[in-house]
């Protein structure tokens, strides 16, 4: 039954804890017998079976419980399986969503040789806008897990080619992450090869790509700032923010009414 399959699925993750906690009593119980059952479940006929087996396999990967050799040698060849040109289409939208949560959690080495060159095809697949909608809704993540070089060497090519999709949706998701793909990059690629493509984007024919696009401005403008002067940094979750100077922190912490008295000044001033 698929509801057993399912509700075997929720309960990996709480088993694996429990075996990695206890791991001097059971050493390779959950490389055995869990992880087989979670890579299998992976391709499931059941469509809410492989959900739950996606679910608990980022579980795992979060917690770290998924050994590097297990991620290279089983759960990364399932996926190219599953999302090769030839697969089903469910199947592969499923694997290409399944890879943009992983890169994230891998080694970088991992996500550039095995997951990226597909990720690639991806990002030019004609038969799925579903597919290229996904890669381009995770692209900035995709960039910051493998890094400058290979954005710009491989993924900033097909950047180009969905910020000039003929699905709006496309090129209103690549305006969404511009900050996340540009923060990536040097500032020379900034300059003469992104600020051009926003300027695009920012022009399109598509109101509601121009909406995301002003939307990004200031953040994009933001990546061209010296972060170690301007204190601005991406958090993990892909936002920007500011972190103060140590000055800064000092001043707030030591001397409040100076500050309260400076900015009452500059108000009445103006």
């Amino acid at each position: 039954e698929p509801t057993v399959r399912t509700e075997l699925m929720e309960q990996i993750p709480p088993i694996a804890i429990f075996l990695q906690e206890s791991r001097p009593k059971f050493p390779t119980a959950f490389f055995e017998y869990l992880m087989p059952i979670v890579v299998r479940y992976l391709t499931d006929v059941n469509n809410q079976v492989r959900k739950a087996g996606q679910e608990a396999l980022l579980i795992l990967l979060e917690q770290d419980l998924v050994a590097q050799s297990d991620i290279e040698n089983k759960v990364c060849p399932i996926l190219l399986d599953l999302s090769a040109p030839d697969s089903d289409d469910e199947y592969k939208v499923e694997a290409v969503n399944i890879i943009c949560k992983m890169a994230s959690m891998l080694s970088r080495t991992t996500v550039e040789h095995m997951l990226l060159p597909r990720f690639c095809e991806l990002c030019s697949d004609g038969k799925l806008f579903q597919v290229r909608k996904i890669c381009a809704a995770n692209f900035g993540d995709i960039c910051n897990a493998v890094g400058q070089e290979a954005t710009e060497r491989l993924l900033i090519p097909k950047f180009f080619e969905l910020c000039s999709d003929s699905v709006w949706g496309m090129r209103k998701a690549c305006a969404e992450c511009f900050m996340a793909v540009s923060y990536t990059t040097s500032p020379e690629v900034r300059r003469s090869k992104l600020s051009p493509l926003f300027i695009s984007l920012i022009s399109d024919t598509c109101r509601w790509v121009r909406q995301a696009a002003f939307q990004s401005l200031g953040p994009f403008i933001s990546t061209f700032a010296n972060p170690s002067s301007a204190g601005l940094y991406i958090r993990e979750d892909g936002t920007l923010s500011i972190r103060p100077s140590t000055q800064d922190v000092n001043s707030n912490s030591c001397q409040p009414s100076n500050n309260i008295t400076s900015m009452s000044s500059s108000t009445n001033a103006t």
